[in-house]
C-alpha cells in the first residue's frame, strides 16, 4: 500500500511498489495530463511536481511517492484560473502539438519557484524536449512568467 496525496486529494494504492509514478497516476488515479514519451526519463513529457520539485514520473518508483504531494498538470490551478506559468504559455501560443506541453509547464513551474528572475543559462537547462521545435516561444512564455522583459 501507497499512499500519498494527487492535486491535494489523498489515495492510497495497492500496487507493486517499483510501479512507476505515471503509470499509477494515469492507469491507477485516471489523470491522464501526465504523458508517456520515451519511457527512459530523457524527454520530459511525464514531468510532475513531488513536494514541488519537478521529477520524470515514468523513472521515479510509486514507493518513492509515499507521504509525499505530488502536483499533475491537472492540479496546477486548483481554482480554474489559468497559473501565471499557464497564462503566459497562452499568451505566448507557444503549443503545436501540445504533448509535452504538460512536462513543459510543470518542469518551469519548478524552476521559477527556485530561481524567479531566471537567466538564460537556467532557462537552457530545463532538459524537457518539444519535437515541434517551440523552444524560442518557450523562452519568451518564461521570461513572460518571470516579469522579465524579453
Amino acid at each position: 500500500m501507497v499512499a500519498f496525496k494527487v492535486n491535494g486529494s489523498g489515495h492510497s494504492l495497492e500496487v507493486e511498489p517499483d510501479m512507476p509514478l505515471l503509470w499509477a497516476l494515469r492507469n491507477e488515479i485516471g489523470l491522464t495530463g501526465t504523458k508517456y514519451g520515451c519511457g527512459i526519463g530523457v524527454c520530459g513529457a511525464c514531468t510532475v511536481l513531488m513536494d514541488g520539485v519537478a521529477v520524470r514520473s515514468c523513472q521515479v518508483p510509486v514507493s518513492r511517492a509515499q507521504g509525499k504531494l505530488i502536483v499533475t498538470i491537472e492540479g496546477l490551478s486548483p481554482d480554474g484560473r489559468s497559473h501565471p506559468v499557464q497564462a503566459a504559455w497562452i499568451a505566448e501560443d507557444v503549443p503545436q502539438c501540445g504533448y509535452c506541453q504538460s512536462g513543459q509547464i510543470l518542469a518551469v513551474v519548478s524552476l521559477l519557484k527556485e530561481k524567479p528572475n531566471p537567466s538564460d543559462a537556467d532557462i537552457s537547462a530545463i532538459s524537457n524536449i518539444c519535437r515541434c521545435g517551440t523552444y524560442v516561444r518557450i523562452r519568451r512564455a518564461i521570461k513572460r512568467a518571470a516579469g522579465i522583459k524579453a
